[in-house]
């Protein structure tokens, strides 16, 4: 009975996400759904990305979190469309609050719509929101056992970013053992050395997110 449940939840959930997806195609609209643990760095990510595609491509975001504005207020600096969506106990989004998300901006004119996941490296990977993407996030200062420990997070993926690369030399981060396990869980995905600090990857990035919209 439980799994018959679990089953039915999943159901409605990709229901709500095929028209959440559909929505957006109307728009003309790109979604990336962006997962990580938390501090792994989407929302300074983002505070790059979005300067950086402009003006070409104007930017919407979807920020999901347990609680606060913090991550929101930040973005909005950047003068764009934001909705926070604060789960309260929940540990990640669902297709629902991402409708009722989309429907409190005006798409008119969006090209990307970036969905700040809420930071958890298991619970947001079962859940289609509607997006046309996934990005996954791990940062250095993580460890270079998460891709073998969390598998879910990495296998979805359809690109993977390594953050804060600029660490790697102090914390004696292993990249050989990053890709041997990505070798075992996801080799479709391009990886990304970044750096929001040095700027390394950002143009892979801009690529990748460009090559989306064609």
């Amino acid at each position: 009975m439980k799994i018959q449940v679990v089953e039915s939840v999943l159901k409605a959930n990709d229901a709500v996400a095929h028209e959440n997806r559909r929505r957006l195609d109307r728009a003309g609209v790109r979604c990336i759904n962006i997962m990580s643990a938390p501090g792994s760095g989407k929302t300074t990510l983002l505070e790059k990305t979005i300067p950086a595609l402009l003006p070409d491509i104007r930017c919407a975001v979807l920020v999901g979190d347990l609680q606060t504005t913090r991550d929101a207020e930040r973005i909005g600096k950047l003068d764009i469309p934001v909705v926070q969506i604060n789960t309260g106990r929940g540990c990640h989004l669902d297709a629902t609050q991402v409708t009722s998300g989309i429907a409190a901006l005006d798409l008119r004119g969006i090209g990307f719509l970036f969905i700040e996941n809420v930071g958890n490296m298991v619970c947001p990977a079962g859940f289609d929101l509607g997006e046309h993407a996934r990005a996954a996030l791990l940062s250095v200062p993580e460890g270079d056992d998460k891709v073998a420990k969390y598998p879910t997070l990495f296998q979805p993926a359809d690109i993977i970013l390594l953050t804060k690369v600029d660490l790697i030399g102090v914390l004696e981060y292993c990249m050989d053992r990053v890709r041997e396990d990505l070798s075992h869980v996801n080799t479709r995905a391009p990886l990304i050395e970044f750096s929001s600090k040095t700027g390394q990857g950002m143009e892979q990035w801009l690529s990748w997110l460009r090559s989306q919209k064609r």
